[in-house]
């Protein structure tokens, strides 16, 4: 009886203890405004990437089962457009446009063009001998993008997808999830999130890191001043001090009671920050991540959120599971 008795006080003292230390980390504190709406899509499927002509009414939303939708309205509503591609059923991963020039990469092996914003698309010929499939693609200027595939490889055109220069001599391997920086400058994480590779323009091939903590990978990215960020399981969060890729500072949890499930990052300004994550999980700092408060109104949204995207400080979307866009619709409140 007294040994019971001894173990309940130990776990009473531990939970004490765990709640004091985290304090408000276990609820963070609501957004006094919600700054997104739900935009209602005509498809089910996963949203996995978006960008917009040169006409900022005219965008284009891709992803899995071949999805592919259209505005003219600057994202308020969208329409589903249906491409001659086969009989096979495609995950299109990425969407991108310079001016009226764009491209879609897709699994398995597939990369589209347009030169006129998407009236006509062409298929564009790949090699059977490319490294993995295309996994993202980068609208650059007149004829010019950048592709990575699947397992990491890069290449670079500067004619229409016509030839392809290899920008790394290997590949990287199986990825989780890959990132391209405004200057050029690649983060990748591995499929496991056991390590994450960094390249920049003029390096040959990508440079490893070993990840550090015990927690998996889950995505990683830059910041506007280009250092790194980092999420990993578990909900944590980790920033560079510098643009130096093992400068790490330490790492915290934003929101330590239901945070296990952070998927993707992004900056609407240099001090704003939102992450996106499963069960409509939806955070925001606006003081470059110091403390964070929670979007409470986008708990209700029964999905999976899986990208964030700001073209420009008033312009954001939060692509999700099912069919699941939310459109950031004015000037966020961090009161």
């Amino acid at each position: 009886m007294h040994r019971i008795v001894k173990a309940w006080k130990q776990i009473v003292i531990l939970v004490a203890v765990v709640l004091l230390t985290t304090g408000c980390k276990v609820f963070l504190p609501a957004l006094s405004v919600n700054p997104w709406q739900v935009i209602e899509l005509p498809v089910q499927e996963n949203m996995l990437g978006i960008s917009f002509t040169s006409d900022p009414q005219h965008g284009w939303i891709v992803g899995t089962n071949s999805a592919l939708l259209e505005t003219t309205d600057g994202g308020k509503t969208w329409a589903q457009k249906v491409l001659d591609l086969g009989e096979q059923t495609y995950r299109l991963t990425s969407v991108s446009f310079s001016g009226d020039e764009g491209w879609i990469a897709g699994q398995p092996s597939l990369l589209l063009h347009t030169t006129d914003g998407g009236k006509s698309w062409g298929r564009v010929a790949l090699s059977e001998k490319l490294p993995g499939a295309p996994d993202q693609i980068s609208a650059l200027g007149d004829q010019i993008a950048e592709m990575s595939t699947d397992i990491g490889a890069l290449y670079r055109t500067s004619d229409g997808g016509k030839n392809w220069k290899a920008l790394v001599s290997d590949a990287f391997g199986v990825v989780r999830s890959i990132e391209r920086s405004p200057d050029g400058k690649y983060v990748a994480v591995s499929a496991r999130g056991n390590f994450y590779s960094v390249w920049q323009p003029g390096d040959t091939e990508w440079h490893p890191y070993n990840r550090n903590s015990s927690r998996r990978l889950q995505s990683m990215g830059f910041s506007q001043d280009g250092r790194l960020w980092m999420l990993a399981r578990g909900g944590q969060l980790q920033f560079t001090s510098s643009p130096d890729p093992e400068d790490w500072l330490e790492a915290q949890n934003p929101e330590f009671s239901t945070s296990w499930g952070l998927l993707d990052l992004a900056y609407r300004t240099a001090d704003e920050l939102w992450i996106a994550g499963g069960s409509g999980n939806l955070l925001a700092s606006f003081d470059g991540g110091k403390s964070w408060q929670k979007d409470r109104e986008i708990e209700d949204v029964p999905a999976n959120l899986y990208k964030i995207v700001f073209l420009n400080p008033d312009t954001g979307y939060v692509l999700g599971q099912r069919g699941t866009l939310l459109k950031y619709q004015g000037v966020s409140n961090a009161a």
